[in-house]
This record gives C-alpha cells, sequence and structure tokens, in this order.
C-alpha cells in the first residue's frame, strides 16, 4: 500500500495541552526487541508541511508490550532530509529515502524505511481534506461554537466540517466575504481572532509562527481554492496500536492513518480528536498521548477525523492473580471469566440457593416466589435443579407475560381513544403467544416489519399505528432493532458515528410506500387503526439537503433495486434478519443482557457504535454468534444466561471487585420494576388489586398497557409507551416512593387488610409464633430469617400480644419497606 501524506500541520504545545509527566516504565531500559508500529512497513510523507508520529514498541523479557516511543533516540541516514524530535514527530527537511533508526537504552534497535515525496513541488492544498479538519481540531465547527445551528457571533461553519461546501461558501461570500482578505492574508479575521490579534470569543486558539497558520495563510493567499475536485475522501482511519495491557499511571502514545477512498494513506495523529468513553481510567491529550489512572479495568479512546471514528483499548489490570473461579458453565463463563483473569479481577462466589430462586423468577417470569417454592426449592438435593428451575420458568405463562410487557412497551402499544382497546388488546396478545410458543427472533420482526391488512387478523399491524411517520418508524426500527441511534443522520451528519443523511434517507425507502386506508365496513370506526398495505411504485426517499432519490440501503449495505409490485419492507426484513447482518443479533443480545444484569454489554444497550465500544467484545461476539446459529432462540438465550456460573455470581463483593462497574465480577443488583414490585406487594400482603376493565386476578405485568395503571406503577417509574427507548422506564428512586410505601393510605389498607397476610397469621393458632415468622420472611425474601432478625420479630410480637394483628401488620409493613424487597439481588 502506497502511503500518502499530504500537507498537514503540527499544533503548538500550548494548543495540544500540557502533557502529563511521561509516566514510561523502568522495563524500556530491559527491552528483548523493538518494532515500529506500520500498517505496511514503510512510511511515505508527501510535501513540505507532512509530519509523522513515530510509534515504537519494545517487547519485555515477560513478552509484555510497552511503549518506548519516548524512550529511544532516533537517527536516520541519510542526514538532511527529515528532522525527528525527542517525541517521535519527523518533519521533512529535504526530498529523498531515508532509513530511520530507533535505539533503546540497552542497545536494542529497530529500522523503518521512509521517503519523502513532493517536497519541491507541494501538491494543491485541498480544502476538505486540509483545511476542514484545522477548523475541527481547534474546536470552531463544534455544537458549542461556529458550528450549531445558529453559528456564532454572525459566523457559521458546518457541524463538525461535515458539509465543506457550505463552509466554503460561509468564508467566501457571507458578510461580503470580510473575513478573508486574499491580497493580505495575515491581515483575515480567520487569522487573527485565533491568534488573538482580534477580540475573539473563543479564546486565542493557536500561535503565529504555528505551522496550522502558515497552512491557513498560504491556502487564503491562494484565493482560497477547493483543490482537486476529483480529490479522494477518507474512506476509514485506524489506530495503532488497537489494544495494550497497560499498567495504572503509564503512558501509551496512539498513531493514527486515515486510509483515502484511492487506498492512499496518511498520518492525521496531530489532527484527530480523542476521547476517553471512562475518564476516571484514563485521559488523552491532543496529541494522542493516553495516560492511564489510579484505577483499573478497561477504557476506550475513541478517535475521530473527517466523520470517520477508531478505538484504542487499554486494559489496566488490578494485578491480583485469579487462581480460582467458580465453574465455567458455557461459553458466557468462558469470555466473562477470560476478561476477569486477564484485569486480575476475582469474581464473587456463587450466591445460595434462596438468592437465584429470587433473583431468576424475577427476571424470567416477572414475579417473586411463593413460599411454598421456597420450601421445596431449599430441600431440593437435586444438583441440576438450578437449570430445572430456569426451563420451568420459560414454560411458564409468566415469561411471556412479563417479556411481552417489555416489548409491548417499546413497540409503543397503548390507547390514546375510545376504539383503541381491541388494536391494542390483540398486540399484546401476539406478542404473548410468539414469546410463549417461542417464534424465533427474526420471524417475529419479520412479521411485524411486513404487517399488512388490519389489526383484526393481524395484530402487528398495531405497530403502524403507532408510528405514523417515515421518520418514526426508521428511528424507531433502527434504535429497537439494530442498537442504533440514527435520529441525528435525519438533519446532518451523525456527530459520533459514520452514518450520514444519505443513510438515513436509504434506510427510510423502505417504508417509503407504505400505504394507510380506511377500515372495511363494519369494522370499528372509533379506533385509530388503519388497513395498512403496499401503495405499488419506485421506493426512493429523498435527502432533503443534496436533492438525491435514494434507493432502499441498508445501513453500510450497497443500495437495493427493487421492483415496483415489490413490498421493499420485505427486503428490509431480509437484509435485517440475515445470520451476517451485523447489527441484529448483537442488539438483541446485549437489549436482554441488560434486562438480566442491569447493564448492557454496551451501554446505553440501544447506542452501539465505534465511539461506545462494549465493555467485552468476546461476550458480545459470543453472545450473537450463538443467538444467530441457534435460529434467533429467544427462550435459549435466556437459558443460557441465566444457567451461566456468570449470572449465578453473588452480588456480595469480595475485596477486589467492589468498585467494579462493567466487568460482570459480581452479580449487581437493581431496583425491582415497577409492575414487579406492586404485584410482590400484593402476594406478600395477600390481597389483589382490580384494574379497570380487566379481569378479578389480573396482575399488574398482564396489562395490555399503561392507560389504566394505578397511581404506584407510576409513581415507581412505569414507562408510558411514548419512546422505543427502555431509559422510558425509570428505575430511580425518589422522595415519592418513600412516602408511599410508608404513608399512602393504599398500602396501608392492604397491610392492614381483613383477609391479609397479617391477618391471617394473626388468627392462625395452629402453628407457633416463630413458624408465622419463618414464613413471612419465606414469602418476603424467599430465605428463612437470620437469628437476630428471628428475635427482634418475636420481641415485637411478645410485645403486642393483646394486638397481635397489629403486630404482624408492623411486621409485614417494615419488611416491603427495606432494600432487600425493593431490589432484586
Amino acid at each position: 500500500m502506497r502511503m500518502m501524506h499530504r500537507t498537514l500541520v503540527i499544533l503548538p504545545l500550548f494548543l495540544l495541552g500540557a502533557l502529563p509527566a511521561l509516566a514510561l516504565s523502568a522495563d524500556v531500559a530491559q527491552v528483548e526487541s523493538l518494532k515500529f508500529e506500520t500498517l505496511d512497513g514503510r512510511f511515505t510523507l508527501r510535501g513540505p508541511d507532512a509530519r509523522m508520529q513515530l510509534l515504537v514498541t519494545g517487547t519485555l523479557p515477560n513478552t509484555r508490550l510497552t511503549d518506548a516511543t519516548r524512550a529511544v533516540t532516533y537517527t536516520s541516514e541519510p542526514q538532511g532530509i527529515v528532522l525527528i524530535d525527542p517525541m517521535g514527530i519527523v518533519k521533512p527537511t529535504g526530498e529523498g529515502s531515508v532509513t530511520v533508526t530507533a535505539t533503546a537504552p540497552n542497545g536494542k534497535t529497530a529500522q523503518v524505511a521512509l521517503d519523502v515525496k513532493d517536497y519541491a513541488h507541494p501538491p494543491d492544498i485541498s480544502f476538505p481534506n486540509q483545511i476542514v479538519p484545522i477548523f475541527t481540531k481547534l474546536g470552531c465547527n463544534g455544537g458549542g461554537c461556529h458550528g450549531k445551528a445558529t453559528g456564532q457571533n454572525g459566523f457559521k461553519l458546518s457541524l463538525l466540517g461535515f458539509y465543506p461546501e457550505d463552509d466554503l461558501e460561509f468564508l467566501k461570500m457571507e458578510a461580503r466575504g470580510r473575513r478573508v482578505n486574499t491580497s493580505s492574508p495575515e491581515r483575515s479575521l480567520l487569522l487573527t481572532k485565533p491568534v488573538g490579534q482580534s477580540p475573539h470569543g473563543g479564546g486565542k486558539r493557536m500561535e503565529i509562527d504555528s505551522d496550522e497558520y502558515r497552512l491557513l495563510a498560504r491556502w487564503v493567499g491562494q484565493g482560497m481554492p477547493w483543490g482537486d475536485v476529483k480529490a479522494p475522501a477518507v474512506a476509514k482511519i485506524t489506530c495503532l496500536p488497537d489494544t495494550r495491557l497497560m499498567e495504572p499511571k503509564q503512558d501509551q502514545q496512539i498513531a493514527c492513518f486515515a486510509t483515502y477512498t484511492d487506498g492512499t494513506v496518511e498520518d492525521v495523529t496531530r489532527m484527530a480528536l480523542y476521547e476517553p468513553n471512562d475518564p476516571d481510567l484514563a485521559e488523552s491529550d491532543k496529541a494522542g498521548l493516553v495516560h492511564t489512572l489510579d484505577q483499573t479495568g478497561e477504557v476506550a479512546i475513541m478517535a475521530r477525523y473527517q466523520g470517520q471514528v477508531s478505538t484504542f483499548r487499554a486494559t489496566v489490570p488490578l494485578g491480583v492473580e485469579v487462581t480460582k473461579t467458580p465453574p465455567v458453565r458455557n461459553f458466557i463463563d468462558e469470555a466473562v471469566f477470560n476478561k476477569l483473569k486477564l484485569l486480575g479481577l476475582p469474581p464473587s462466589e456463587l450466591c445460595d440457593d434462596s438468592t437465584f430462586l429470587r433473583r431468576v423468577s424475577i427476571d424470567i417470569a416477572g414475579r417473586m416466589p411463593t413460599e411454598e417454592e421456597v420450601r421445596l426449592f431449599r430441600e431440593d438435593n437435586d444438583p441440576a435443579k438450578r437449570d430445572k428451575l430456569v426451563d420451568n420458568l420459560l414454560d411458564s405463562p409468566g415469561y411471556a407475560d412479563y417479556f411481552a410487557n417489555k416489548w409491548n412497551m417499546v413497540l409503543r402499544n397503548k390507547r390514546k381513544q375510545g376504539g383503541d382497546e381491541d388494536g391494542t388488546f390483540a398486540f399484546r396478545q401476539w406478542l404473548w403467544d410468539s414469546l410463549y410458543d417461542n417464534k424465533p427472533y427474526s420471524e417475529m420482526v419479520g412479521e411485524l416489519l411486513t404487517a399488512s391488512g388490519d389489526s383484526s387478523f393481524n395484530p402487528p399491524v398495531i405497530w403502524y399505528r403507532e408510528v405514523t411517520q417515515v421518520n418514526e418508524e426508521v428511528e424507531d426500527v433502527a434504535q429497537l432493532f439494530m442498537g442504533v441511534r440514527i435520529q441525528c443522520a435525519r438533519c446532518h451528519h451523525h456527530p459520533f458515528e459514520k452514518w450520514s443523511q444519505n443513510d438515513y434517507y436509504g434506510l427510510s425507502a423502505f417504508f417509503s410506500r407504505v400505504g394507510r386506508k380506511e377500515r372495511m365496513a363494519g369494522m370499528n370506526t372509533q379506533a385509530r387503526d388503519k388497513r395498512i398495505f403496499h401503495n405499488e411504485g419506485v421506493a426512493t426517499a429523498q435527502n432533503p439537503r443534496n436533492g438525491l432519490n435514494l434507493k432502499p440501503t441498508g445501513l453500510g449495505s450497497p443500495a437495493l433495486e427493487i421492483p415496483a409490485d415489490v413490498d421493499p419492507r420485505h427486503q428490509l426484513a431480509g437484509w435485517l434478519t440475515a445470520k451476517e447482518n451485523p447489527f441484529f443479533a448483537k442488539a438483541l443480545v446485549n437489549r436482554y443482557w441488560k434486562h438480566f444484569f442491569d447493564r448492557g454489554i454496551v451501554e446505553p444497550e440501544d447506542d452501539m457504535r465505534e465511539t461506545n465500544p462494549p465493555s467485552n467484545p468476546e461476550l458480545l461476539d459470543a453472545l450473537a454468534k450463538n443467538f444467530a446459529e441457534s435460529g434467533y432462540d429467544l427462550k435459549g438465550l435466556v437459558r443460557a444466561i441465566c444457567q451461566s456460573s456468570t449470572y449465578q455470581l453473588s452480588a456480595l463483593p469480595n475485596e477486589y471487585n467492589q468498585k467494579d462497574k462493567k466487568n460482570f465480577a459480581r452479580y449487581y443488583p437493581k431496583r425491582l420494576t415497577a409492575e414487579v414490585l406492586y404485584d410482590g406487594f400484593h402476594q406478600v400482603t395477600n390481597t389483589t388489586e382490580q384494574f379497570s376493565g380487566m379481569p378479578a386476578g389480573t396482575l399488574a405485568v398482564q396489562l395490555p398497557d399503561a392507560s389504566i395503571a394505578p397511581y404506584f406503577l407510576k409513581v415507581f417509574g412505569q414507562p408510558q409507551g411514548d419512546s422505543a427507548c427502555e431509559c422510558e422506564r425509570s428505575q430511580e428512586a425518589n422522595l415519592a416512593q418513600s412516602l408511599h410505601l410508608l404513608n399512602s393510605s393504599e398500602v396501608q389498607n392492604k397491610v392492614g387488610a381483613g383477609s391479609g397476610r397479617a391477618a391471617l397469621m394473626a388468627n392462625d393458632k395452629d402453628h407457633s409464633i416463630e413458624d408465622k415468622i419463618r414464613e413471612l420472611y419465606r414469602w418476603v425474601y424467599a430465605r428463612e430469617p437470620q437469628s437476630d432478625e428471628l428475635q427482634i420479630a418475636l420481641a415485637h410480637i411478645e410485645k403486642h400480644k393483646d394486638k397481635p394483628q397489629i403486630a404482624y401488620e408492623d411486621i409485614v409493613w417494615a419488611l416491603v419497606n427495606t432494600k432487600e424487597f425493593l431490589f432484586n439481588h
């Protein structure tokens, strides 16, 4: 591959930010070998303004790799062609070929060939490839400055330089071109403001003797040309190295290379933007130097340049030797425990039977176990009882109840007016049947996307009742089934992703032929339901910015030629559910992982992008591969997760993993959802709630939508089905929740109900007080009381023996107000 280096600039040290004190390992003096990190073994610099960040890696006696870029000395032969500073920055001074040598303190060396071309006759300046990146690096076209929709102080640039043709017009024509002076470039406001010679709200951004100043001045003096209209664009960027095992408070230089559409490559290390996804673990300066802090874990550094992104992953192990882990039961444990060993982060022990029973009953079936189930499970000596419990829960109606409730909300199924009931109920029943029968997930999604006709015989049509605009259909499909938040690309290039407006409208073309008409005579005309049909015609969608009529195109895929008589939604379903689709399986397994662990492998669970990498890529890949190969078996996925030792780890931290938030070294406790808590409260108190218009005995997890939900569910965060984001469900604690559990008439009346649990126990003369307290703990916590808990309860009953029902009410009320009851752990 030919390396091409267009004219670039080096930012002055004041602009790059003070580099932290170099944290070079003393082991660099003991490296056994050195090597230059390259893409193809050779470098080429083109033009006098080109720059190159050398990157030297040393191999230590223990085979560990370390950054030696700033610990070696550099020489070049022949001399007079390049200059290399101690940070490894190469600057051309003449034309020709050289051999660069890096020498470690112990004498170990490495060499690389480097060519300098077009030094005497530099290539024309390219506005989109050379000038716009300067605006981006200096922050001029950021969302908080001139890149916002209204611009700043009368001067506007496109956000992050995504539309350079607009930027050139703004500079040349806006305000009669007063910001530039081609006859005297140094007097241009474009140059005097960022160097501090003229008042500038953004402050000083560069120095007069900097390379970027000289390049901008030369470009203005040339008349601000666009450059070669056939110049290639950036196709991708690559970070070197891509991963590295590091120590706390250590440095690692990143080199960033841009590959263009013509195959040429240039170093853009000093022009890329860098940002860590976890600032508690590492920081990065503007020159691509990563500095780890004193915490351990894994951090990704995102590099962005010209709308492309790449990542460098640094793993900072705790350093504890993980010699023992719980049993490895499947591929999930292999991926998780391998990562924990790499991090030196010992996992917690397995949880006990009572904890597992309550945890998995809530997570799979959305309910707490009964007192009888607790006793029988504790007494069961079958070593396979946990696996059998998972199977039984998956086969129960509770599984379909709970997960239908989950999907019902994000698919926005709800009643808004009279007449909506039939469709709302039918859609939820379709979800329930699909989940209970374990319909392949690919078929579920395919039936939803391609739904046509009337909801009376094809309930998924109701989804189109709730998402009536093409933009809603596009954005919900991307977020729900691909894990991509593409909303930004509707109006402009996505600031943190590669998706453009063309990508957005190419995807929307799949929905461009969705037709709607009134229902047939005799149908419920009060409902919002419409008959959905394929409105024959060529499917296209117009990008309002450039006027292009785009054919249906999957994200990152070629455009499709679809005949006018074929419903493009079928092509979308086929592309989306194909085993090779890079989004579909990963989005679902990550969504379900979040359901069970309260944190996605990618978090948020529906924001999967290169700049938001997974905490355990191997785990995500293994889950997606297994899910696709299983034929998209949802119950199989749940079974694999819940039967793993990873899921069965205790929530109690050991001395090492208390701060772990994303490596699953222990189970992360999570608040019960509003519906589960409400049903659990009624089960514990032996009471019921009669929901309006629903049969007696209906549970909160069985409600068709949130329109008839009582205040309790709303205050505890039940979503209203207004969006496709699971973030609509609030799991945060608040004062209203505490007050409701402590003082509300609803809670007080049900705790003190005449047929409630407290009254039954107070009137029970056949069992001892101790037996009744033990039974109550099994109802509430799915465990036996500890000795001190038992003694406190017995003492309270004895103290109020003349009013036993009130005494039992006190205990029930106290137990349901504890964190142990309110959380799944």
